[in-house]
């Protein structure tokens, strides 16, 4: 019984450092929701900007500032308060590390 008490605790004990291991797709998944507008990889097939190769400070400060009002915009300022700051900084660093030539 001892046992079986010591391994249970041993496993709660673990389960929070599994629950938060990172997602090291975390990045991509949360970029691939601009797709649909700033193309795949974020670079864009038409007259929507492309994302990819812009630098990550830039992309930041865009994303902040939709999210915060000070920039003005159709969709964007809605779709980036769904971003926590922590996203964006992920979403920002994603398109930095993109080719502008895409896929």
């Amino acid at each position: 019984m001892r046992t079986i008490l010591l391994a249970a605790g041993a496993f709660l004990l673990a389960t929070p450092a599994f629950a938060q291991a990172p997602d090291p797709n975390l990045a991509r998944n949360l970029a691939a929701t601009c797709s649909i507008c700033h193309g795949t990889n974020g670079v864009s097939q038409g007259v929507v900007a492309s994302l990819a190769g812009n630098a990550k400070a830039d992309t930041l400060v865009k994303l902040q500032e939709f999210k915060n009002g000070r920039r003005t915009g159709t969709i964007m300022p809605q779709i980036a308060k769904g971003f926590t700051d922590e996203q964006i900084d992920l979403i920002a660093g994603f398109f930095a590390q993109q080719s502008r030539q895409g896929n």
